[in-house]
Formats: structure tokens, C-alpha cells, sequence
């Protein structure tokens, strides 16, 4: 856990919901590969083709933007995928129950920082994927409100999903703390929209948050 900022006066944590509120190496490959696999199909690509046409543009971007990364949305964006595509592959090919079950620790933890904090998660994955992971790992009821991909259609890093976090809750950038597990994602920019930042490897660091 790194922690970057926490606002003197927090109100709202805003979370990232994918390996950052579950971990699971298997369904945060097959999130990315499904969707991976699905282009390939359609470009009459091999899957293979596909993930290193994948691997290759994020490298090349990283190495043009001083090792940031890029989200698989915008790199499907750049190769002609609308964002609106990637929603509906999403909507289609996700299902978090297959891989996912529920983590009474979280539950415990959240049930603790509910009673403080307004709770709401911002996520590259449309709402109803993002809804359905909430629901299998059993922390649904603590997120009555989810920014997705589908709600601004911009993907993370972008200004619009963390600002209708901030209008949703009615909470001013400066007193939301962003948690998340990538900082180009998740952190970088919360932060500089004034926000607090908790970089996390895991849920298993969720567990711990110090708030």
C-alpha cells in the first residue's frame, strides 16, 4: 500500500472495483483476453495475433509518455473499436460469478468505513458488469451508485468519470479519496484534481486502509 493524500476532511472514497476490491489473477486476465479474443475474431486475426498487436501499442505507448500506461478501451479506441464497442463486448462476455465469490472481510471493512464515508466506485467496465462483480464478491449494497464506461463512455485516465463521481456524491475533489490499484488509472489523476490517493496491490491491502 502506498499512501499518496488523505484529506484532512474526507467525506467520499471513490474506488476502483477490479483487482483492487477482489483479487483474482484468473478473471482479471480473462476481463482483458475476452475482450482481446473478441477483436481477433472480427479482424480474422489469431488470438495470438491479437494480444501481441495488444502488447505492442501498450509498450509503444508507454514508452512515448514516460511509462504510462494505457487502458484497454483506448487501446481498442485506436484501432478503430468505438468505446460504445467495448461496452457492449463487456456487457456480453463478463461473468464475474464464474470466478468470483464472497469476501466477508471486505464486507467487514466496508460495513466500517460506510458509517464515516459516502462509498462509490469508478470503473472502466460498464455499470452492469461492474454491478454484477459487486454482487458476487457481496459488497453490492454498499455502492448504490457505480461510474462506468458506460455512464461517460471516457475511460480512466479521463477527468468526466472522477467529476460524476464528485457530482453523484455531491463532495468537492478535495475532500475524496481515490483508492485504487494502478496509479496511471486510478491515482495520478485524483490527485492532481486535488483528491487524496491510496494506491493498493489487492483487496488484502483494502482490508487495511487506514481511514
Amino acid at each position: 500500500m502506498k499512501i499518496y493524500k488523505i484529506p484532512e476532511k474526507l467525506q467520499t472514497i471513490i474506488f476502483d472495483i477490479d483487482s483492487t476490491l477482489y483479487t483474482n489473477a484468473a478473471y482479471a486476465f480473462e476481463q482483458v483476453d475476452c475482450q482481446v479474443r473478441e477483436y481477433a475474431r472480427i479482424t480474422g486475426m489469431t488470438a495470438d495475433q491479437a494480444r501481441e498487436k495488444v502488447l505492442n501499442y501498450r509498450k509503444d505507448f508507454a514508452a512515448k509518455n514516460d511509462g504510462k500506461k494505457v487502458s484497454l478501451g483506448n487501446t481498442l479506441l485506436s484501432f478503430g473499436i468505438p468505446i460504445e464497442q467495448s461496452v457492449e463486448w463487456r456487457k456480453t462476455l463478463l461473468e464475474p460469478k464464474n470466478f468470483l465469490g464472497r469476501d466477508e472481510k471486505l464486507i467487514e471493512k466496508l460495513t466500517e468505513l460506510e458509517k464515516k464515508y459516502k462509498l462509490i466506485c469508478v470503473t472502466n467496465n460498464p455499470v452492469l458488469p461492474a454491478r454484477k462483480t459487486l454482487d458476487a464478491i457481496g459488497v453490492s449494497d454498499f455502492f448504490p451508485d457505480i461510474v462506468g464506461l458506460d455512464t461517460c463512455f471516457k475511460s480512466k485516465p479521463a477527468l468526466e468519470p472522477f467529476r460524476k463521481a464528485c457530482e453523484i456524491t455531491v463532495t468537492a475533489p478535495e475532500n475524496c479519496l481515490a483508492v485504487g490499484d494502478r496509479y496511471d488509472m486510478d491515482i495520478a489523476l485524483p490527485l492532481e484534481m486535488g483528491m487524496g490517493g491510496i494506491l493498493v496491490t489487492g483487496v488484502e491491502e483494502v482490508y487495511r486502509l487506514p481511514v
